[in-house]
């Protein structure tokens, strides 16, 4: 298992969510991603979730 990042920003730059949280490959790192955000609603806003290879697996601005 790897270690991912996920991040979320409201629009004055300001941390909203910043939690980590463990997948087999970035493809699963982007689905667990995309459910955290939908679940806590904030899946319209500026967030990142990134590999423990600092890789983009998922951005939204």
């Amino acid at each position: 298992m790897r270690t991912y990042v996920l991040t979320v920003f409201d629009k004055s730059g300001e941390k909203l969510l910043d939690e980590s949280f463990e997948a087999k490959n970035d493809q699963e790192a982007k689905e667990v991603g995309s459910s955290k955000l939908a679940e806590k609603g904030y899946s319209e806003h500026t967030h990142r979730c990134v590999s423990p290879d600092a890789k983009l697996v998922l951005f939204h601005r």
